[in-house]
């Protein structure tokens, strides 16, 4: 079973479909008709358009012809230079074009069976979380016989322009396609999760641990479906599509279409003085202006190699417009890579994505508005909503993507297409139920850039721990939708803080209601026992407050630990005592190094405090080598952290 579908306008495209072939007659779609608000907001074409089916533009017309990622696409005169390099990314991953042009051979002309066609064609869209099935009919808008917009140099094929058409038909019109990026348009195409990655702020020419690694998830994206493209940046407009020293067009976009580690034989070995060839294959969409440097058709590289020797490395091309490159020659030569990670299917039963629908909304009661603004809103920034996320193990890789509901289809009444976005990421108490209403001892982990795209992203490598997560937009009282999705190797339980305390319950009242919270930092422990010189220790916390409690990672070998761990506890009374426990991991049986007893009133000092660290028995137990670092914060307020 795939996911569900959702009809766009109600629309059933069997049921037309039979129904047009019922009557003899070609579909025309009363939802979007051939006229000119299909194609503008509020302005006029200059020139006169006629809207011809593809039968009257050429003879023998197809859906494909051969293979869909054989064929240069042009954007026509009035095309969109994403769209085009959107479809020729689209056309890599046969598992992802088949879903956005499902049954394709269904659909596709048939010359014997003409009383068959009914001049309709349908199309799949991963829309703000959503899959939508699209029905459009076959008339597309000509000037003088030729396509306005995109169209395939292969003249009788038409997927690119059919395609093009029920996407504009999805948001609204022609001209809504203006301003999206590629990364929104392969998104809608295919579902995955983007993430953009500047290669100079990277420095993966001089990096070389980071170049191999940068590598080692391009080829895992690769090979697990997904989608990559690259371009070079323009200093202005005049330099849009000039050609660099090496043949490669500035402004441009490049599709990968193949990834590879090469081990060489002997003889090759000697040939290039390396083991290994990290390369990557990349197509020019219009199929032309080909790389020109090492490993290039002409260059001393590929001559070193016979016809066998390419064909056992897998070193061929496919078409026209395709050409190698080593991964170092395209680390230095292109600034920006568009990463889009195929996230549809669970690895193993494990879920790398996880994913939210929610939004901001405004109300008069500051505990339930939810359109807080920005940081720099320090009074409402916390109203937004809040989301608790989990990362179990030290160092994975973290891509979170916020994405706000597309307002295109309003811009007729004068709305902007986008607000300004972006969100904050804090690393929280590892027992954190409830909302944040201070931001006391919280790290801030992270930010992304605040900006008035559709979609902005934030992609780190994030230690074990608690992470809240704030969405916001840039001004506060505003409404709108938005979804949120997280993804990573190891699942990370995205759920949403709805609670801003415990709640009042029979089972509360009958063992007492909570009447203070604490919240607590232990920054480090440091001068701890060693029994003899050589020993290994390997300490780590164990927070306490009545029956519940809070460890923290093992830190390795040594007697000055750096924790920063995080705990938070609502308590019936400070008579309840808050215990750290510091112990040393062995193998058999963890050895006790000491503790300090708290009883963290409201009136205490919040300041950063050092204690000796001491035997059990509360706080007048015999002192043991060592002490600890740390804050604690406690309020009668519930609401106050």
């Amino acid at each position: 079973m795939g996911p569900p579908l959702k009809l766009f306008k109600n629309q059933k495209y069997q049921e037309l479909k039979q129904e047009c072939i019922k009557d003899s007659r070609l579909f025309c779609d009363p939802t979007f008709l051939p006229e000119n608000d299909s194609l503008f907001y509020n302005r006029l074409l200059p020139g006169k358009v006629v809207w011809k089916r593809p039968q009257d533009i050429c003879d023998d017309p197809h859906l494909i012809v051969g293979n869909i990622s054989h064929h240069q696409l042009t954007q026509g005169r009035l095309g969109h230079k994403p769209m085009v390099s959107a479809f020729s990314c689209l056309a890599v991953q046969e598992s992802h074009w088949t879903k956005t042009i499902p049954n394709h051979k269904e659909q596709e002309w048939d010359p014997q069976k003409t009383d068959k066609y009914a001049g309709i064609f349908r199309f799949r869209f991963w829309h703000f979380g959503e899959w939508t099935e699209v029905v459009i009919d076959d008339l597309l808008p000509t000037i003088n016989g030729d396509l306005v917009f995109s169209f395939s140099t292969s003249m009788n094929e038409f997927w690119n322009a059919l395609l093009e058409k029920a996407y504009a038909k999805l948001l609204g019109c022609y001209e809504a396609l203006d301003g999206l990026t590629i990364t929104d348009i392969i998104v809608d195409f295919t579902g995955t999760l983007a993430e953009t990655v500047d290669m100079q702020k990277g420095r993966y020419t001089e990096l070389v641990e980071e170049k191999y690694k940068l590598f080692g998830e391009l080829y895992k994206t690769f090979t697990k479906g997904g989608l990559i493209c690259c371009s070079i940046e323009s200093p202005n407009q005049e330099e849009q599509e000039v050609e660099t020293d090496w043949g490669l067009l500035k402004g441009h976009t490049y599709t990968m279409t193949d990834i590879r580690k090469i081990r060489l034989g002997e003889r090759l070995v000697e040939v290039f003085s390396a083991e290994k060839l990290y390369m990557v294959r990349l197509r020019n969409p219009l199929g032309r202006q080909e790389w020109s440097g090492p490993w290039s058709e002409i260059s001393e590289e590929w001559q070193q190699l016979t016809a066998a020797d390419r064909k056992n490395l897998g070193l061929v091309m496919s078409d026209d417009g395709e050409f190698w490159m080593s991964l170092e020659e395209f680390c230095r030569n292109f600034h920006k890579l568009n990463v889009c990670r195929n996230v549809n299917n669970p690895i193993f039963g494990r879920k790398e994505l996880e994913s939210v629908l929610g939004c901001w909304t405004v109300d008069d009661d500051p505990l339930m508005n939810r359109s807080g603004g920005c940081y720099n809103n320090r009074d409402t920034f916390l109203q937004n909503p809040q989301y608790i996320f989990t990362v179990p193990e030290d160092g994975h890789k973290v891509i979170m993507s916020l994405q706000q509901k597309d307002l295109r289809t309003y811009r007729r009444m004068g709305r902007p297409d986008n607000y300004i976005i972006g969100f904050e990421l804090f690393k929280v108490e590892m027992n954190r139920k409830f909302r944040l209403h201070h931001l006391y001892i919280q790290e801030r982990a992270g930010t992304s850039t605040y900006i008035d795209t559709r979609t902005v992203f934030l992609s780190k490598y994030l230690k074990k721990g608690n992470y809240v997560l704030v969405p916001t937009m840039f001004q506060h009282g505003r409404t709108s939708e938005f979804l949120l999705r997280i993804f990573s190797e190891v699942p990370v339980q995205l759920r949403e803080l709805t609670l801003d305390m415990p709640k009042m319950s029979c089972w509360n009242l009958a063992r007492g209601y909570p009447k203070v919270v604490t919240q607590i930092t232990v920054h480090s422990a440091e001068g701890l026992e060693r029994k003899y010189a050589n020993e290994t220790v390997n300490p780590y916390l164990v927070i306490k407050c009545g029956k519940e409690e809070v460890r923290s990672p093992v830190q390795k070998n040594t007697v000055h630990a750096i924790f920063d761990t995080q705990a938070i506890f609502y308590r019936r009374t400070t008579d309840i005592p808050i215990i750290i426990q510091v112990w040393n991991s062995r193998k058999f049986c963890d050895q006790f190094l000491g503790q300090v007893t708290l009883d963290a009133d409201p009136s205490d000092c919040r300041d950063l405090k050092s204690l000796y660290l001491r035997k059990k028995g509360g706080p007048t137990a015999k002192v043991k080598q060592g002490h600890i670092s740390f804050k604690v914060i406690s309020s009668d307020d519930l609401t106050e952290l």
